[in-house]
């Protein structure tokens, strides 16, 4: 047996010291207790430097005493950090989630202190980082000092995320419940009818993309009748089990890890939390692997699906600030959009709502100023909404606007082509 001695998380984190970076395990991994105890140090703690991609649970940052000792360097901003990241306390980097490894590896971001949450140690002594190995992985083989949150509900997952008690310096005992985020509740007739759409686009044996949100979702609930279908995803979610348990997904075309479904994240309801449990068909990645495009376009009819704020006419896609406010990030988006344009009969789908629950449009003329291009009209190929699907791919700026409009809300197109005589057709009179 392996000897494993746990200590409490306020012991653990007076290893934190001024001026330190701290890591933070993200999303459904992100480690409460040991956030908590962290924060509860804000009187002694000064010019502390925290990273980290999307944080779940109760980890207020917003709290002004923790403005004063904290600052929050996000990696994807995200509802816990969104009002600390758009402030003078804390701060965004622009980067693609495949790339964030190299920060830590390459010592671009060094990391003092890691926060992580693991499942409990087996019989040999390791770990798994469950959930999230995405960037944890690197973070945790680069960080000076590991200090892990242990919690036998967290499932231990196969893949990537494996971590030896030795490369751990202290080990906190908490058995708490993970997030949960359900994503099929509430959701909108226009967000069906885009899932309808999309589901229209995936060919029998694709490869499947998915990212965050309730589009993502809806579109798998349209896949039941689709055949020989694979999954190698950034993010696995609740509406993948029953396309797996019906054999719709089975992985049996892919050329990479044929038979498994691979993903860096899992983020869902702890009915998702118990599947992967102990679950040989999933593989969690490093999220350096997983987004890679290299990897990505050796699968056949990769199809990422992802989603936007806005879209211009001439195809620039925002999808994480609005305006100047940051309120995500890069994310994988142009990891999968750019990897699947290059498999071959792959599709890049970008979905949204013809318009805001304001009644705002988001195809636009021009997009906010200040606003962040995350996929450029370069790589766009595929765009949809509750009104249609186009392809944008090959056409000019032109075609673009003209096909976009005819997928725009009715109340906004008038609007828009206003917009597209002034700017294309106003120089010829």
């Amino acid at each position: 047996m392996i000897e494993v001695n746990y200590c409490s998380a306020d012991d653990a984190v007076k290893h934190i010291q001024p001026g330190n970076r701290v890591f933070i395990h993200g999303s459904a991994a992100t480690p409460v207790c040991l956030v908590q105890a962290m924060q509860r140090r804000y009187h002694e703690l000064y010019n502390v430097e925290l990273v980290s991609i999307t944080t779940l649970g109760d980890v207020n940052f917003d709290k002004p005493e923790h403005r004063k000792s904290f600052y929050f360097n996000s990696l994807f901003v995200s509802a816990a950090t969104r009002s600390v990241a758009n402030s003078e306390d804390g701060d965004y980097v622009p980067i693609f989630l495949s790339q964030i490894p190299q920060l830590f590896r390459q010592n671009i971001l060094t990391i003092d202190v890691a926060l992580i949450q693991v499942s409990p140690p087996d019989a040999h002594g390791f770990c798994s980082l469950g959930t999230s190995v995405d960037i944890a992985r690197a973070a945790v083989e680069m960080a000076k000092y590991v200090i892990a949150q242990v919690n036998p509900l967290m499932p231990r997952t196969h893949g990537q995320g494996y971590i030896h008690i030795k490369k751990i310096d202290a080990m906190v005992w908490q058995m708490s419940e993970l997030p949960e985020v359900d994503y099929s509740t509430d959701v909108s007739d226009a967000v069906k009818k885009i899932g309808y759409n999309v589901a229209s686009l995936v060919d029998d044996g694709a490869t499947l993309q998915l990212g965050i949100g309730s589009i993502p979702d809806q579109v798998l609930c349209n896949l039941t009748t689709h055949k020989n279908l694979g999954l190698h995803t950034e993010m696995f979610s609740d509406g993948i089990i029953p396309l797996i348990e019906r054999g719709n997904i089975n992985n049996s075309q892919k050329k990479l890890n044929t038979g498994r479904s691979v993903t860096s994240f899992i983020t869902g309801t702890r009915k998702l939390y118990d599947y992967v449990n102990d679950n040989p068909g999933i593989r969690v990645m490093d999220i350096s692997y997983v987004n890679d495009t290299g990897t990505i376009r050796q699968n056949p009819k990769a199809t990422a699906i992802n989603s936007a704020i806005e879209i211009d006419l001439t195809g620039q896609i925002c999808s994480d600030s609005i305006g100047t406010y940051q309120y995500s990030g890069i994310g994988g988006q142009m990891d999968f959009i750019h990897g699947a344009s290059l498999s071959e009969g792959g599709k890049p789908i970008i979905a949204l709502p013809s318009q805001t629950n304001k009644g705002i449009s988001r195809i636009v003329p021009f997009l906010k100023e200040g606003a962040g291009v995350v996929t450029t009209r370069g790589h766009v190929h595929w765009v949809v909404t509750e009104y249609g699907i186009v392809n944008l791919f090959g056409k000019s700026l032109k075609q673009r606007a003209k096909a976009l409009i005819e997928i725009a809300h009715p109340d906004h197109r008038e609007t828009l082509e206003h917009a597209y005589y002034k700017r294309f057709e106003k120089v010829r009179a």
